[in-house]
């Protein structure tokens, strides 16, 4: 039975909820509908930051203290307000909608620990919006001793499927942590590459106020240190076969401040396109073509070092293919949403880790 789905995602880039509506039966994706977008204000982002600062130290996931609580209260919040803009924006009746899939905001993930956290308060969300919320999709993959990350592979696979690239094929998902799917017939395969958009963002915020280098214009004008990423490169992290996952804040002791806003936007820029490429090493064959979806995709610099650095395979964005690049992680959250509602494994083992295919996420009902 094909569903209709909202999924909203609200990423490591603390830009903004993304929100997108398709209609699925969990396998295929029968129909794409509208996308959407409700960025975060200054302070709403400010609030969020704390937040993610002062759960570095939680030991329990079910722990709101302080910042956090008010955080979660926020999420919650602007993710409803988002839901209802989308509804009336697209003259959408609340009653044709069958779930919503929501990830809620990580603020901590320890997989190593068997911990992740992700704040916004399912239960709270339905109520609000009066429909049924799938949330909470990490945990149950996470206690399984599975990295609980990457989510999105299943519906990654979906997509290339869908546009029948040569493969091997890696989608690369470029938000604050950059993740790939490697898709290959049946092989899947799914890891945390390193740095996506964080480093750069927090790096821009400090040195000009505004947390994020537009079309990639700094880095543009820009040198790479050379020694510098390769210092940054020899971090354990990269040596480590997937599956593996990163916390948003893994790399944050890397830091550029010696060098001009220009050169250390090209650095940062440069090490996440050669942490990404780096993969291939890892990989079962050589990639015969990457695609590039999320905000970094929308990055002209990030995407001309990238290319050089996967060449000769070719290098599309998801644009290119006529998808919704910066909606496919919200669309992957309406996917895994109707997935749990049917009990389908939302991770495997090669893409988390776990030891069996395994299904998650909690349906909260109005």
């Amino acid at each position: 039975m094909v569903c209709r789905a909202i999924g909203l995602m609200s990423g490591t880039s603390l830009d903004g909820v993304d929100i997108a509506l398709i209609e699925t039966d969990g396998e295929t994706v029968a129909a794409f509908g509208p996308t959407g977008y409700r960025a975060y204000g200054d302070a709403e982002r400010a609030l969020l930051r704390e937040a993610l600062a002062a759960a570095a130290s939680l030991t329990d996931r079910t722990a709101r203290p302080g910042i956090v609580a008010e955080a979660e209260r926020l999420v919650m919040q602007a993710h409803a307000g988002a839901v209802e803009d989308f509804l009336r924006q697209h003259d959408l009746a609340r009653g044709s909608i069958d779930v919503v899939g929501f990830h809620g905001q990580t603020v901590l993930h320890r997989p190593e620990a068997r911990l992740t956290v992700q704040i916004g308060d399912g239960g709270a969300l339905a109520r609000a919006l009066k429909l049924p919320v799938v949330h909470d999709l990490r945990a149950a993959d996470v206690a399984a001793g599975g990295q609980g990350a990457p989510l999105v592979p299943v519906y990654h696979r979906a997509l290339v499927k869908m546009a029948e690239c040569a493969q091997p094929v890696v989608l690369v998902n470029i938000g604050g942590v950059a993740n790939v799917t490697y898709v290959d017939n049946d092989v899947l395969i799914a890891c945390d590459t390193g740095p996506g958009n964080a480093l750069l963002d927090d790096f821009m915020l400090r040195r000009t106020g505004v947390a994020i280098d537009r079309g990639g214009e700094y880095a543009a004008r820009g040198r790479p240190d050379p020694d510098w990423i390769a210092r940054a490169m020899a971090h354990p992290f990269f040596a480590v076969r997937p599956p593996k996952s990163l916390d948003r804040n893994a790399f944050a002791a890397f830091n550029v401040e010696g060098m001009s806003v220009e050169d250390g936007a090209a650095t940062l820029t440069a090490f996440t396109a050669i942490s990404i490429a780096r993969i291939a090493a890892q990989l079962p064959a050589r990639p015969k073509s990457w695609i590039v979806v999320g905000g970094g995709a929308n990055n002209p610099t990030l995407m001309r070092m990238l290319g050089g650095e996967v060449a000769p395979a070719g290098l599309l964005t998801g644009h290119d293919l006529g998808w919704s690049g910066d909606a496919i992680e919200a669309q992957a959250f309406a996917f895994l949403a109707v997935r749990s509602l049917k009990g389908l494994p939302l991770t495997f083992p090669g893409t988390t880790g776990v030891g069996a295919p395994l299904g998650g996420g909690v349906l909260s009902k109005p």
